[in-house]
């Protein structure tokens, strides 16, 4: 590394830190937003009514992708897709989680339907994939048999 790199990332650095003691920057224009309810509640139907899933219509066009078994219940890959243009938002539940409401996702000026994850099964239920569109919702889902381990031990 020569001299002049150093020399741009402390004043990149320093530039930073002046914004954020000025309160230029601040913390909550960094995070993004967090669905509490959601995210609190231990009833897989509150969670899916906080992922705005409570309606959603059954369609083929949201698929969940994931193991049939899962070995691990620590580390289950998850991928939810979704084929339906304007996709706005997409949140993951496991229905027989102690929390319900795994991920939840925005997507903002025409972003690609998709996501990949790992997440945590405690026991063997079905993946839902919850997926908002031109104003509606819908939903996929994929069981996972959970073998070991996960979030009930």
């Amino acid at each position: 590394m020569d001299r002049r790199q150093v020399l741009k990332g402390a004043g990149a650095a320093g530039v930073v830190s002046v914004a954020i003691a000025a309160g230029l920057l601040k913390s909550t224009d960094v995070f993004a937003a967090y669905n509490k309810a959601g995210f609190d509640t231990k009833d897989a139907g509150a969670a899916m009514a906080a992922a705005g899933g409570a309606s959603a219509v059954a369609s083929a066009d949201v698929v969940v992708k994931a193991p049939d078994i899962a070995e691990n219940g620590a580390v289950v890959p998850v991928e939810v897709i979704s084929n339906i243009a304007g996709t706005t938002r997409i949140a993951i539940v496991g229905e027989k989680n102690s929390q319900p409401l795994i991920a939840d996702f925005t997507f903002s000026n025409g972003g690609v339907g998709y996501v990949s994850t790992r997440i945590k099964m405690g026991a063997t239920s079905n993946i839902v994939g919850v997926v908002h569109a031109g104003g509606k919702a819908f939903k996929g889902h994929k069981e996972v048999k959970v073998t070991i381990g996960g979030c009930g031990g």
